[in-house]
């Protein structure tokens, strides 16, 4: 893997800039609230292409962001894996002031993976339940349309829920970052977004992050931004600062598009990262205080942009 350099001057012209800022923006959403919205994915079961939870799920969402979204746009297709598995897919796009033309991007997948094949897996043939690796990016996701719903942003904003991120090897782009590789095969320039994050595995209860290799080598600017907003919002604890490994994740597809994309992810859950991909990555590892900070601090990021 690539050896990366944490930017420190740049971190510390994130941290001057933003400590000359003495307003700091206030939670949004409650931890009760962020909570809530697992245990309805929970409840649907393993959400994967092709099974019972993965129908049900589309359902869901689709209603949960109707009622909070300016604009909702679908995007259903169907995709062919290299192991001629045939995948019924949809993206979900959640708009808010669709008519701005400078707007964030920000991106989590809604499903989950269909074998446990992970570090830790006792079982490498039952479906993970997804608590942490699926439901917890939702849940932060739904928790900032609450915001932004109730108050406007002052740029546009789009949240993208994507679909097949996690189906198989991710070493194979026929089976994984299927729905973040659709989209940015898509978007154009005039939708392209000032930057986008990736919101993935962020409920884990012992929550600590890492700037992600392949971010810091495409956008350490932004890095370096989010880093210092977050450790002024007193989050410190959480966000380290020495370099985390590059990770494919969504991300990469959308930095290949010519976007500048974070991707925010902690890839330490459970000793050893043995509950990752994992039947036990379920709603007792996930943590209602960990998407509260990773709410907090998506909010905080949306409402000090500016046209």
């Amino acid at each position: 893997m690539p050896q990366c350099r944490w930017p420190s001057p740049i971190l510390a012209l994130g941290w001057l800039l933003s400590a000359c800022d003495s307003r700091l923006p206030q939670p949004e959403v409650t931890e009760p609230t962020l909570g809530g919205y697992l245990d309805p994915q929970l409840a649907m079961g393993p959400r994967f292409p092709g099974s019972p939870g993965h129908q049900r799920m589309k359902v869901w969402l689709d209603s949960m962001v109707r009622v909070r979204a300016d604009t909702v746009l679908i995007d259903d297709w169907t995709h062919v894996t290299s192991r001629q598995d045939t995948l019924s897919l949809q993206n979900l796009l959640a708009r808010f002031r669709p008519d701005a033309s400078v707007r964030l991007l920000f991106v989590a997948h809604w499903d989950t993976r269909p074998r446990a094949d992970g570090p830790g897996s006792s079982d490498t043939l039952a479906p993970v339940l997804g608590a942490n690796d699926g439901a917890s990016g939702v849940a932060i996701l739904l928790g900032v349309a609450d915001a932004l719903h109730r108050q406007a942003p002052s740029v546009g904003v789009d949240l993208l829920f994507v679909d097949g991120e996690d189906f198989g090897s991710f070493a194979d782009t026929t089976q994984t970052l299927l729905g973040a590789r659709r989209y940015a095969q898509s978007v154009t320039t005039a939708q392209r977004p000032r930057f986008a994050i990736v919101w993935d595995m962020l409920g884990d209860r012992d929550l600590h992050l890492r700037p992600e290799g392949n971010s810091l080598l495409a956008a350490p600017d932004l890095v370096a931004d989010i880093w210092a907003l977050a450790i002024r919002l007193g989050y410190g604890d959480h966000f380290e600062t020495t370099p985390g490994v590059p990770i494919t994740d969504d991300q990469l597809p959308l930095q290949r598009a010519g976007i500048r994309a974070v991707d925010l992810i902690d890839l330490e859950y459970g000793p050893g990262n043995r509950w990752h991909h994992s039947p036990e990555d379920t709603r007792d590892k996930v943590s209602s205080r960990s998407l509260f900070i990773a709410a907090h601090l998506a909010t905080a990021l949306i409402r000090r942009e500016r046209p």
